[in-house]
């Protein structure tokens, strides 16, 4: 059996689109939650930790030799995702009077705040997707206020939809322990410090002005 040297996104969701299986399928076959294997979708240059590198190459030894083959054509042919390219994000920029709400992220060596976001699959809206997320991450209910865009983002590539949101209830909380180090309620004035300005898509810093 060929050794993977080193898994990282795409070669994640390229063993997805071999084995065949919906995300929701590949994420309880490799032992991983749904929204990891969308960071993958997202983000193909990221590097999975060393206990999740582990998980794919136990899921990859599982794999029938059926797999395994189409695995490698599809490497070896320089195949992209062809998911990757309608791939879609929503985001949910949630506000509670002066305070605006964040998820820090884990990275491959690194962390970073972002806004809560999840997966559109198809059949669903961005709305919707946005409101589901915000709970099941940080356990704060919101509603969808705005539509405030969307754009490709310039690092991931990925279609990017972005929501404001009014805060209804809940103590914001890390529910996702696995993507998240930290969920926090921070001042708007602040939001530059924890996300560098040239990285928020601009109509969000217009709304929260």
């Amino acid at each position: 059996m060929d050794v993977i040297d080193a898994w990282d996104g795409r070669r994640a969701c390229l063993l997805q689109e071999a084995l065949r299986m919906t995300q929701e399928d590949f994420a309880e076959f490799v032992e991983v939650s749904v929204r990891t294997v969308g960071k993958w979708h997202s983000s193909r240059d990221s590097r999975p930790r060393p206990d999740v590198q582990k998980l794919l190459d136990a899921a990859y030894k599982k794999a029938s030799p059926d797999a395994r083959q189409r695995f490698h054509l599809l490497a070896r042919g320089g195949a992209d995702v062809h998911q990757a390219q309608a791939f879609r994000v929503a985001v949910a920029v949630v506000t509670r009077d002066s305070d605006v709400l964040l998820v820090c992220r884990r990275g491959d060596d690194s962390l970073s705040w972002q806004f809560p976001a999840g997966t559109v699959k198809p059949g669903r809206t961005g709305a919707v997707v946005a409101v589901e997320e915000t709970r099941a991450e940080t356990g704060v209910r919101c509603a969808v206020r705005q539509r405030l865009g969307e754009r490709v983002h310039p690092k991931t590539g990925v279609l990017v939809e972005y929501h404001l949101a009014d805060y209804l209830m809940g103590d914001a909380e890390n529910l996702d322990v696995e993507e998240n180090v930290e969920v926090a309620w921070i001042p708007r004035r602040d939001l530059t410090r924890f996300i560098p300005e040239q990285h928020i898509y601009p109509p969000i810093l217009e709304a929260l002005a």
